[in-house]
């Protein structure tokens, strides 16, 4: 059974909800209340709280600084649908006929600096055609999606300067558990007629929570912010905040079984945010940290926890070039203790590609320290060839080998880095397969798979034999026109 509820996160609320509550008031017998034009102006009047009332609490206080800027995001997608095919065009293996609709997704997101730049999830944009973001006074604005990042399921977008004031930035380096946190968002996408955002407190429930997704979803769920602060759908990219009134997080998904919030709800910690935003501003793209090791858990009878031990070493690697070696238990890394492989990615990820970390390792019963530069990764820094239209391949390096930790009777061939879902549904290969043979004829590089495919174009059927999550197998037969 699945436990993960984040894909609810993105669905869009029905318009109904809002349409569907009626007030009445009434008395015994037939009678009505009508209320006054005066009675009815005295309550729109806003009353002014005084600044030393036990009121003004922090809550309030926080609210009050970070509401301004949190914005409603509403996005449009196109979804294209595979209409049925008829006898005749299953047996030719015709294309079939696309049909295609708009949906409509919400989600929040928070204004971040004063040029207009704004925080989100990634999966609220995800195959966004248009991105609208409305402000708690009701104005629409256009955004432009500047950079998102799916494995850290962060986005920025872009609206003119200016026009939504940036909210309080804190840290989510000295977060305590207890302490109040309070959720800033849009839930109902402005469907109520009031356009401020929804705001819901609670405290911080734990931190550095690693969470295990069984949505394949290929977002990165570590060293999160966990709060019992109701998220909700719509709340996904919203602030999280601390009694200071400074954004501490971005509201990111839950844990639930009924699909709204039963308490566990969790945060992307700012610091990482901000960081994976600068380099979506300068490079329009996060690049993925690299030091040359292929990890692997080890599993320990007596203790609670794990350890984490380098199976390979890739050759010309800062891993190598430190005299790091098969078989060493890797610690910690930048003082952050190493349990899985995941632990040694989220360090990596923080530190950033460019930075040195400081490496702690054991070796027969004795723990060294070592300092590595950390690299881009070797299969993001490839030359890309595009040898069909919609599919681009890398050529299998060792480097490359060990970062995607193929089996070690693989070195070479030809890696997936793009294809078209068309391509893939016909050809059954998918991003991320290594091709190491087409028709029995030994592919070691894209070179190799580029002059293949074309001698086979449009002559005959083609079968691949690929390596896909460590195991070697064969697709299905299928044509190159």
């Amino acid at each position: 059974m699945k436990t993960w509820a984040r894909g609810i996160l993105t669905v869009a609320l029905p318009v109904g909800i809002a349409a569907g509550v009626v007030l009445a008031f009434g008395s015994e017998g037939n009678e009505t209340l009508t209320a006054t034009p005066e009675a009815v102006a005295a309550s729109t009047v806003v009353q002014e709280v005084p600044a030393s009332s036990p009121r003004n609490t922090p809550i309030v206080v926080a609210a009050r600084q970070v509401g301004p800027s949190v914005v409603s995001i509403t996005v449009l997608r196109t979804v294209r649908q595979s209409a049925r095919r008829n006898l005749m065009e299953e047996f030719f293996r015709f294309v079939p006929r696309q049909r295609q609709r708009q949906v409509r997704g919400l989600g929040s997101g928070f204004v971040i600096d004063d040029d207009g730049y704004l925080l989100t999830n990634e999966h609220v944009v995800r195959g966004a055609d248009s991105i609208i973001v409305t402000d708690g006074q009701g104005r629409h604005l256009p955004a432009e999606l500047v950079g998102a990042d799916a494995l850290m399921d962060i986005a920025v977008l872009k609206i003119e300067a200016g026009r939504i004031p940036p909210a309080p930035l804190g840290t989510s380096s000295d977060l305590m558990v207890g302490e109040p946190a309070i959720a800033i968002g849009n839930p109902l996408g402005y469907f109520l007629a009031n356009g401020e955002a929804t705001v819901t407190a609670g405290v911080i429930s734990g931190v550095s929570r690693d969470i295990r997704s069984e949505d394949n979803s290929g977002s990165l769920f570590a060293d999160m912010i966990q709060t019992d602060a109701a998220i909700n759908p719509g709340n996904s990219g919203g602030a999280l905040v601390n009694a200071e009134g400074r954004v501490i997080g971005v509201n990111s998904s839950i844990l639930s079984r009924s699909g709204g919030s039963e308490g566990l709800g969790f945060a992307i910690p700012i610091d990482r945010a901000l960081r994976i935003a600068g380099e979506l501003k300068e490079f329009g793209r996060i690049r993925r940290p690299w030091i040359g090791v292929d990890p692997e858990i080890v599993a320990s009878d007596t203790s609670l926890f794990s350890s984490t031990r380098i199976r390979r070493v890739a050759p010309d690697s800062p891993a190598e070039a430190a005299g790091l070696k098969a078989g060493d238990i890797l610690v910690e890394i930048n003082g952050r203790r190493i349990d899985s492989p995941l632990d040694l990615e989220v360090g990596l990820l923080d530190a950033g590609v460019d930075s040195r970390v400081q490496v702690r390792y054991a070796r027969a019963g004795r723990e060294t320290a070592t300092m590595l530069p950390v690299l881009e990764l070797p299969s993001d820094q490839a030359p890309r060839i595009e040898v069909l239209t919609g599919l681009e391949l890398i050529t299998v390096t060792p480097q490359i080998a060990i970062e995607r930790s193929l089996p070690t009777e693989v070195d070479s061939g030809a890696l997936i880095v793009m294809i078209s879902d068309e391509n893939s549904r016909f050809s059954g290969l998918r991003r991320g397969d290594v091709i190491v043979a087409l028709n029995r004829k030994r592919v070691r590089s894209a070179e190799d798979a580029d002059d293949l495919f074309r001698s086979f174009g449009g002559g005959g059927r083609i079968w691949a034999t690929i390596v896909r999550d460590g195991r070697m197998m064969n697709t299905s037969s299928f044509y190159v026109r």
